[in-house]
């Protein structure tokens, strides 16, 4: 996190962050409480928003960065500003389509797979 701070002294962060234990630890709180401007944000425990946005950050991907040119950062920037602002014009939830039996039948195929490969 020091790393991670430092390049923006003065500007509030904020920080998500599973739900882990290791935040309750003595050195975690004692350092928050000498960087006020770092923000904790915790996953609801077992939430799954985080798979959302990793299908949204594959379907920018997919449909604006993959094959791009880009002559400079700034240029990349822009294009995903412009995708961005596209994207919230029209902008609709995720709808999760699995039901919790699929879901848990390809944890038990991955499983299956795993154990027969070692």
């Amino acid at each position: 996190m020091k790393k991670a701070v430092k390049p923006h002294v003065g500007k509030e962060i904020h920080v998500v962050l599973d739900n882990l234990s290791t935040r309750t630890t003595a050195d975690v709180k004692a350092w928050l409480a000498k960087n006020p401007h770092v923000h904790f944000h915790f996953t609801p425990v077992g939430s799954s928003w985080l798979n959302q946005i990793e299908i949204w950050f594959g379907i920018i991907t997919r449909q604006s960065i993959r094959r791009g040119t880009f002559a400079s950062i700034t240029v990349l920037v822009k294009q995903i500003r412009d995708y961005i602002n596209s994207w919230n014009e029209n902008a609709k939830p995720f709808t999760w389509t699995a039901t919790a039996d699929e879901i848990l039948a390809k944890v038990r195929l991955v499983q299956t797979v795993n154990n027969n490969s070692k």
